[in-house]
């Protein structure tokens, strides 16, 4: 594979640092100005950007007049996720699908509705004769994001009409994706798997009859096998990421490139960019990491104060990639609890007993209980801080043999659902380009002429 010829030389560092000369701001001006950082105020609330009612985070409840921390709740078209995720469980089947019918379309399905609908699904998930060879195998590439990026924008060449805008079509387009999805996503890492790491290659055809979490397991394991147990959590992890409030980053920007009149797959493209941010669907996989070097330093993990001591050393920025951050600990809104972690722990320890990792499980359960204490001892915080999705989602998925290459394509694979209901939302009520203010801060500069410049 040809590489690209220029390389970080001293002149482009002296370059960098010329830029970074003209382009760093008095981070003062923004309070003066009254610009939200991030779009954030100091409290971490988000601008209010837009309308929605495709679901809904809360994190705080009014009491005497004043607004308090309570515990978090989660909604998607009304309907409580803890509500929703019950529903399945108690009845002992899969979600992906009935769910999806209720972020797109407003509304629980009846049985027939579920069924025709999951057939619907089930009928695209196929890719156009020889992309798997021509696209995916062509051009593997260790980041499987930047690899399913490159396939969606790819399949515009394959649709008849691809900028057509109209709501059936984009519907349409977003059904194409959302069952396709895992097939990118898992035959690129199979690709990787093969061509860089010098692995067996397995291109597994999923299964019509399969839910989207079954077949994620059959297409990725060279055995086809797994149990009824990892595909339910699998499911269950795959909705509890669906979607969150439109208020993340990857849904705004779904929001914000919609506007523009693009078409679906260069929206779907740029989400995905987004998402692959580590301050974004990038987290579980720091969270991993960051306990896998835990068990390398410290001695006995089943010892409270080794471990308070690790922590201590992680938010001192003497551990781990010593960015002073206990990784799966606290969100942007939530403080009291998040109720995707409550749903998802619950399954947590049953799964750990099944595959003989009580030991880590129980590591996991006592930072949780200890990292929120730690904080408050080293930091003055304005909220509080509990565990977020991400603290147990790596966990899950290390249990069940998900390569740490797929968890940000997982996620990708369980958000392309909330990100079309956001296009769809677009399409249907605004038609106007989203175009925020900046403000500049330069004073006018005089010209000088070429020979004259020092």
């Amino acid at each position: 594979m040809t590489e690209f010829k220029m390389k970080v030389t001293p002149e482009i560092e002296n370059l960098t640092e010329v830029c970074k000369e003209h382009s760093s701001l008095d981070l003062s001006l923004y309070q003066k100005y009254d610009v939200k950082r991030g779009l954030r105020d100091i409290n971490g609330k988000g601008v209010l950007a837009g309308l929605t009612q495709i679901s809904n985070v809360c994190a705080t409840k009014v009491v005497d007049g004043k607004e308090v921390p309570c515990a978090g709740s989660l909604s998607y078209r009304g309907y409580d996720i803890k509500e929703l995720t019950r529903g399945f469980i108690e009845d002992d089947r899969y979600g992906f699908e009935e769910t999806t019918y209720l972020l797109l379309f407003g509304k629980l399905p009846n049985e027939e509705e579920l069924e025709d609908f999951t057939k619907l699904l089930a009928n695209q998930r196929s890719l156009p004769t020889n992309f798997v060879r021509d696209v995916i195998m062509k051009a593997p590439s260790k980041d499987i994001m930047n690899a399913l990026s490159r396939s969606v924008l790819t399949l515009y060449c394959y649709d008849k009409e691809p900028d057509d805008i109209s709501l059936p079509n984009v519907l349409r387009q977003c059904l194409n994706l959302i069952s396709v999805f895992p097939l990118l996503s898992v035959y690129g890492y199979q690709a990787y798997n093969h061509y860089v790491c010098g692995k067996s290659l397995y291109i597994h055809n999923p299964k019509k009859e399969l839910s989207t979490a079954e077949n994620i397991l059959r297409m990725l394991r060279p055995d086809k096998k797994y149990s009824h147990l990892e595909a339910k959590i699998l499911d269950l992890a795959l909705i509890l990421h669906m979607e969150h409030g439109g208020g993340n980053n990857s849904t705004f920007t779904t929001h914000v490139v919609s506007s523009s009149g693009t078409d679906t797959y260069s929206a779907i493209a740029a989400a995905l960019g987004s998402l692959k941010g580590p301050k974004h669907g990038g987290a579980n996989i720091k969270v991993v990491s960051m306990f896998q070097d835990l068990k390398k330093n410290v001695k006995d993990i089943s010892d409270e104060k080794e471990v308070r001591e690790y922590l201590k050393k992680l938010l001192h920025k003497e551990a781990f990639d010593k960015r002073g951050l206990i990784y799966g600990m606290g969100h942007a809104i939530y403080s009291v609890s998040d109720p995707r972690a409550q749903v998802l722990k619950g399954f947590v320890e049953t799964l750990a007993r099944e595959k003989g990792r009580m030991k880590e499980y129980n590591l996991y359960a006592m930072v949780e209980q200890m990292a929120p204490e730690v904080i408050a001892e080293e930091r003055h915080i304005y909220k509080g801080v509990s565990a977020n999705v991400d603290f147990y989602s790596g966990f899950v998925y290390s249990m069940l043999d998900l390569p740490l290459e797929l968890y940000t394509p997982i996620f990708a694979v369980a958000r392309i659902v909330g990100w079309s209901a956001h296009r769809m939302e677009e399409l249907i009520n605004t038609d106007k380009i989203i175009r925020p203010a900046y403000k500049n801060v330069l004073a006018p500069a005089v010209y000088v002429p070429l020979k004259e410049r020092e």
